[in-house]
Formats: structure tokens, C-alpha cells, sequence
């Protein structure tokens, strides 16, 4: 069994990103890029269903830039056995993506497509709902607990009640929530084995894909910043302010 795991090349989590001078968007230049955090766990777990024997194969896919040639070799660092990068230098929104993986679905045939339930970037926590719905294929969204068999495959997700399990006819669509795993360290010897694995790089055009977008972005500001706060002296004024100021709550 096949599992495809899209990840994606963000900012990465622990830089303080500044928005442009012309208010267009995210300043991107000479900034560290990475993994999207919750891609990271889901080629983790991944490569733990082949460890377990339940798997022969993981293939990374990646859509954007160049670039993101880095982001597939972490990922085969961390144990896909190959890659595969949709290269285009166009802006990807989450229905483009969907359409790109629906047609890798169509060419590489997968089992299982394990995605991150969002990236941090735009937090639209839309393409695996997309995707499973353009593929006609059923899915289990913020997956914190995976287990497989040879046809079937049960997904545990933590709702507001608490939590539920699913059980999908292969093949399927999970996205991961944060509680699934931890992903391993990336150690120096798997990253230079992953130098040695197949990369195939592909345009939208040979899937036969328009990436056309259907949403502009008028305007990104930051968000306003905090005023202050004050100290009382005592609790009645506390409580005075509660009940008089509006501002206070």
C-alpha cells in the first residue's frame, strides 16, 4: 500500500513574521523556511505504519516553488521513501492544492493520503476537506489516533464531547491534529541518505491542472497592538470598574 503525505514550506514556527511595507502580504525575504509543523506529523506517522509493516511505500508531495526541493528532502530525511514537487512559481490557494493531489491521486494511486490538518501560514485548514471531496473519497479530519489494516482504517478525532472514532473503507483521506504523534529528530546520516532518493518534478500543466486563483487578497495588517494594563489598589475598586467600565470586559 501506497500513502501520499503533501507537505508544505512555511515560515517557519519561531520567526516573528513582518508584514509588507505595501500591506500586500507576509514579508518572505531572508527568512528561515521549514515544514509545516502539522505536515511534519503526518509524514511521521506515515513512516511508522511502514515501520509497522502496514505500508511498502511513503511519497512526499510538495506544490510551489523550487524551494520547497528542501522541504521533500526533510520529509525523506524523516523516512518517505521518495518525492514528488509540483513546481510553479504561481500563488497556490487551498483549492488549487486540492486539485494538484487530486491528480496525483489519480497517477500514483494511493492507499491512504495522511495531510496536516493546516498549515500555519494561512491556517485555512481547507485542503484535505477539498481533496476529499474532488477524489469522491471518504475522510477523518483532525485524526489523534490512526490505526490500519489492510482495508480499512480507523481514526480516533477529538470532538467537543470528547472523542469519537471513525472507521473508512480504503482508500481514504486523513488530516492530523497535533496529538497524534511527535515526530522523530531528523539525525545527519538520514539526511544525507535522503540526497540519494528520487525527486520527480512536475508542472501543473503535465497534470493537466488550472491553478488559476479565485481570491485576492485586498490587505494584511498586523493585528492592533495591546494597551496597557492598570493596577488597583484594592478590590472594591476592582469590582467598581467591572460593573462601570465597558472597556474592562
Amino acid at each position: 500500500m501506497k500513502v501520499l503525505v503533501p507537505v508544505k514550506r512555511v515560515v517557519d514556527y519561531n520567526v516573528k513574521v513582518r508584514v509588507k511595507s505595501d500591506s500586500s502580504g507576509v514579508d518572505i525575504a531572508n527568512v528561515k523556511m521549514s515544514m509545516n509543523p502539522f505536515d511534519e506529523i503526518a509524514i511521521e506517522e506515515a513512516v511508522r505504519l511502514r515501520e509497522k509493516g502496514l505500508v511498502t511505500e511513503v511519497i512526499a508531495v510538495s506544490c510551489g516553488v523550487t524551494q520547497c526541493q528542501e522541504t521533500l528532502r526533510t520529509a525523506m530525511a524523516i523516512g518517505a521513501d521518495r518525492a514528488i514537487l509540483v513546481e510553479t512559481t504561481d500563488e497556490l490557494q487551498p483549492l488549487a492544492v486540492a486539485k494538484l493531489l487530486k491528480a496525483l491521486i489519480d497517477k500514483e494511486q494511493p492507499g491512504l493520503v495522511i495531510l496536516g490538518k493546516q498549515a500555519i501560514d494561512d491556517d485555512c485548514n481547507q485542503t484535505g476537506q477539498m481533496l476529499a471531496a474532488l477524489a469522491d473519497l471518504p475522510q477523518a479530519t483532525f485524526a489523534s489516533k490512526v490505526e490500519l489494516t489492510a482495508d480499512s482504517v480507523s481514526v480516533t478525532r477529538e470532538v467537543d464531547g470528547g472523542a469519537e472514532t471513525l472507521k473508512l473503507t480504503l482508500p481514504a483521506i486523513i488530516t492530523t491534529d497535533l496529538r497524534l504523534n511527535e515526530p522523530r529528530y531528523v539525525t545527519l546520516p538520514n539526511i544525507m541518505k535522503a540526497k540519494k532518493k528520487v525527486m520527480e518534478v512536475l508542472k501543473p500543466s503535465d497534470l493537466g491542472v488550472d491553478i488559476k486563483a479565485h481570491l485576492k487578497t485586498l490587505k494584511v495588517s498586523e493585528p492592533p497592538k495591546r494597551s496597557a494594563g492598570i493596577k488597583v489598589p484594592d478590590v472594591a475598586t476592582l469590582v467598581s470598574k467591572l460593573k462601570n467600565d465597558a472597556k474592562v470586559i
